[in-house]
């Protein structure tokens, strides 16, 4: 009997970027399953919707997150996931083109667990995503659930 690993969530508008990280992904031989996200509203009610714990929805071991989407940038994303109480201990690490220190710095002052710029080979996006894989997903101690504090 196999354990189902939980998901890593990936967010990009961009459907070419999305399709070469689930090709790259493969190719890394990444165990965790790989869920998207379009944009910043669908990850939202993704995310929404695991902490809710609706079936079909597990919380990810890790948000692969872009910057710049319509709607509602990755900035507004992590801030949101920040604020959530039932999921701001969860990784998030921003996966975007810019390298701009503004953004960069911005990023982490949200929150966020690592910056990482695009790369531009496939080559390189496979060796990316084995070590994102090997570190978030088997190295990283993961965060115990969070639970409002006891009032009182």
């Amino acid at each position: 009997m196999s354990i189902a690993l939980p998901p890593i969530l990936v967010v990009d508008d961009e459907p070419d970027d999305l399709f070469f990280f689930q090709r790259a992904a493969a190719a890394a031989n990444l165990a965790n399953p790989i869920d998207t996200a379009e944009d910043g509203d669908a990850a939202i009610a993704w995310l929404s919707a695991c902490a809710a714990g609706e079936a079909g929805h597990r919380v990810p071991i890790a948000v692969i997150l872009d910057l710049k989407m319509p709607r509602r940038s990755g900035f507004e994303v992590l801030a949101w996931i920040r604020k959530n109480e039932g999921l701001r201990r969860m990784p998030v690490v921003i996966y975007t083109s810019s390298g701009l220190d503004p953004d960069v710095a911005r990023a982490y002052d949200l929150g966020a667990n690592s910056y990482l710029v695009k790369p531009v080979t496939f080559d390189a996006l496979v060796a990316l995503i084995r070590t994102l894989g090997l570190y978030w997903g088997v190295l990283n101690m993961r965060p115990p659930p969070c639970v409002p504090a006891a009032v009182g």
